[in-house]
């Protein structure tokens, strides 16, 4: 069922968003040779593009520290600009994306990307978000009714702007809400369950424009994920190293459906990708769908036809940590030589694509 997103996966290939480069050509250059091509987030440029800072453009009560490396929220100032962002709530400019926020992103609309199959933008999701930013008493704002709903429309806001501006460029453009705080919902820790998560993101779905898609590189649990209302998930695949059996049913379903499964096979940090080769992930790859194939009612070539591929997760240190108070204290870890970083990222998008060549010419795609 192609036309519920309006392209077929196909073994094409495509990666998170987050990348270490400072050179913004280096970055935009690699993201553009990928099958399905996003404008990259670069912390490493400037810290209005780390995942949380980015997205918290315009959000009332938010402020940044560039010098900490850290988003702030003030409830006090929350509720004293709640008039003016209510006021402006309808605006589409209320939900831009900057230039001071991406260097990326208006270079990125600025090409002709009319040649690829799809395109892709992403947002920090608002689970995650309401997880990693906390208030003047280290409260997670997602545990804050006056703030909850509010930060769900707001990122809603976001992503619809984002697509607005996308499907310009191309009419298979989607949006994908990246969501480590989703593996946070299960603990026990957590003041905001798996069951809230849902009931709130079956809302926030409901008036998202395009293609719904979800990433998480964080603890995966595939059937939750896959209920959710989405139409295409990108999950860390090469983590889990065995598919449960118990996950065939709900994978199965959930491309009998329509939709498209973004498997992240191509590990990204250094010894992993050392210990692999195109082969070796080809064929882990493979266990995984014949598990999948074996236990429900699906083939393999249908499972290849609704397949994207990607990088297991970014190369960054640190980017999806959630829901602790000692790392939400904290900046992410510095990388020592991002030059080996950049290498990393350039010698997994190559892995990747030689995966993709070997599954494409294996299933006739």
């Amino acid at each position: 069922m192609p036309d519920k997103i309006g392209f077929q996966g196909n073994c094409q290939t495509t990666a998170m968003g987050i990348m270490p480069h400072k050179d913004v050509g280096q970055a935009l250059e690699l993201c553009l040779s990928l099958d399905i091509p996003y404008w990259p987030q670069l912390p490493n440029f400037s810290y209005y593009e780390d995942m949380y800072a980015q997205i918290s453009e315009h959000f009332p009560g938010v402020s940044i520290d560039t010098k900490g490396e850290k988003v702030n929220f003030s409830f006090s100032q929350f509720e004293q600009q709640l008039e003016d962002y209510s006021a402006r709530m309808d605006n589409p400019a209320t939900y831009e994306l900057s230039e001071d926020y991406s260097a990326v992103y208006h270079k990125f609309l600025a090409l002709n990307l009319a040649g690829y199959s799809a395109i892709r933008g992403q947002v920090t999701g608002p689970v995650s978000f309401g997880f990693r930013v906390v208030d003047e008493n280290s409260k997670p704002i997602i545990y804050r009714d006056d703030v909850r709903d509010l930060l769900f429309d707001f990122i809603k806001g976001k992503v619809n702007v984002q697509y607005d501006q996308l499907v310009k460029k191309n009419p298979n453009a989607f949006v994908w809400f990246d969501e480590p705080g989703l593996g946070w919902v299960f603990s026990g820790m957590s003041g905001y369950n798996d069951v809230e998560a849902k009931k709130d993101y079956h809302n926030f779905l409901d008036g998202i424009k395009g293609p719904k898609a979800l990433h998480l590189c964080a603890n995966v649990n595939l059937p939750y994920l896959l209920s959710m209302g989405i139409d295409i998930l990108s999950f860390d695949a090469f983590q889990i190293m065995v598919m449960p059996k118990g996950y065939a049913q709900a994978v199965a379903d959930f491309m009998k459906d329509g939709g498209i499964i973004a498997w992240g096979i191509v590990p990204t940090d250094s010894t992993s990708l050392d210990q692999q080769s195109p082969d070796s992930v080809v064929k882990l790859l493979l266990n995984y769908w014949t598990v999948v194939a074996d236990n429900a009612d699906i083939s393999i070539e249908q499972i290849a036809r609704q397949s994207l591929l990607a990088p297991a997760r970014c190369c960054l240190k640190n980017t999806g940590d959630v829901g602790s108070k000692s790392d939400q204290s904290k900046p992410a870890p510095k990388i020592t030589d991002k030059t080996i970083e950049e290498d990393l990222v350039s010698r997994a998008f190559a892995c990747l694509t030689s995966v993709s060549d070997i599954l494409k010419k294996m299933f006739n795609i």
